[in-house]
């Protein structure tokens, strides 16, 4: 539904109107920030991100020759393949496939055109029509062996991996064979959701399962990694205004997101034009609700408290066994040592037999005798 302009007042007296489904006028913006194009300037590079990117171009310099990149729906792997395709010098050709749903001789004449082995006008004409598969091949065959005295090499990237047809895969693994004695002559990537390893996994895909050499994922963001993303799409987008979105406001983005990409692009869209109604120069966690309701979207539940989960009963039982064990630990050495250290019991008194009772005889008694002389009388 359309919305009504919104006013803004600037000098007394004049009214100037908003429209608020262009909040990039309002806040100064160069081009919207949270696009859904895979542009590779918008792609912030999060530890899983920076990872996948890194080991794949390891992949591809060392002339490995399958390597697939999986990732949620969302997480941003058509950026990331365009990223790529940026990653290479001029030696080395390259081929982006974002149709899965093609034969094999199509893709080829899509690899072909990419590689500018063959001409749009040429595919257009149909002049390319009556080629058969192994023409095509062969031709791809002589273009990647003409590439090694130059030290070339080609690249094909397919997107949406996960929608390819068996017979197209093992085709697909066939001109995986093209190669020297010393290495590949053609690195292949399959992108995809995280169904491809189930595809991969199949019994009639073991063949080509066997020579995956890197897989590669892509996570959901953070709450950090939240922030910086947003953060870092708003530099890239910004014009000479300025408008930023609190902490309250990232909280909420990322529980509505649970860290995906695409959903947070969509969410910070909305909020913009919300606050584009509010004059509003810190989109606040408020406005991130009111976007995700006029989005349709559900925050989720915190979880509950742990006193109101239900233990299972494996827990309990392995709970009361832990108990045991270390009461058993603990007390076993204290009982050993009680009983080793206890005194010995006194023995009893020795009964002597009696005796008749003798009283002492009386002390001498020494009476001084005074000895009279002459002079007493």
């Amino acid at each position: 539904m359309d919305r009504p302009p919104v006013p803004q007042l600037s000098t007394p007296g004049f009214i100037q109107t908003v429209d608020v489904t262009m909040y990039e006028e309002f806040y100064g913006f160069v081009q919207s920030p949270f696009t859904l194009a895979p542009d590779p300037r918008f792609l912030y590079r999060s530890e899983s991100h920076d990872d996948a990117i890194r080991r794949v171009m390891d992949a591809i310099t060392r002339k490995e020759g399958f390597i697939v990149l999986t990732g949620e729906i969302g997480t941003g792997k058509t950026t990331v393949c365009r990223t790529l395709l940026e990653q290479f010098d001029a030696s080395t050709f390259t081929s982006l496939v974002l149709n899965p749903f093609v034969s094999f001789e199509e893709l080829l004449r899509d690899v072909l055109l990419d590689f500018g082995v063959v001409s749009r006008e040429a595919i257009r004409n149909g002049r390319l029509a009556g080629a058969s598969r192994h023409d095509l091949i062969n031709t791809l065959h002589e273009f990647l062996l003409s590439l090694v005295p130059i030290h070339g090499s080609g690249v094909l990237i397919i997107d949406e991996a996960q929608h390819l047809q068996p017979e197209v895969l093992e085709q697909i693994r066939v001109i995986s064979n093209l190669e020297t004695n010393q290495s590949k002559l053609l690195q292949i990537v399959l992108v995809g959701q995280l169904n491809l390893l189930d595809l991969l996994g199949d019994a009639g895909m073991r063949q080509l399962d066997q020579r995956v050499s890197l897989r590669a994922f892509l996570k959901p963001l953070t709450r950090d990694e939240v922030d910086a993303y947003v953060s870092h799409r708003l530099s890239v987008a910004r014009g000479s205004s300025t408008v930023g979105f609190d902490g309250g406001a990232i909280d909420a983005v990322h529980a509505y997101s649970a860290g995906v990409p695409r959903v947070i692009n969509l969410l910070c869209d909305r909020a913009l034009m919300v606050g584009v109604q509010q004059r509003a120069r810190s989109i606040s966690a408020d406005i991130v609700d009111d976007a995700a309701r006029e989005l349709g979207y559900e925050r989720p539940e915190p979880p509950p408290l742990d006193r109101t989960r239900r233990v299972p009963l494996w827990a309990v039982v392995a709970a009361i066994a832990a108990f045991v064990v270390i009461a058993v630990l603990l007390f076993a050495p204290l009982y050993k040592l009680v009983d080793a250290t206890a005194p010995a019991a006194p023995a009893p008194p020795t009964l002597r037999a009696a005796t008749p009772f003798t009283a002492a005889p009386p002390p001498d008694i020494i009476v001084p005798v005074r000895i009279r002389s002459d002079a007493d009388y």
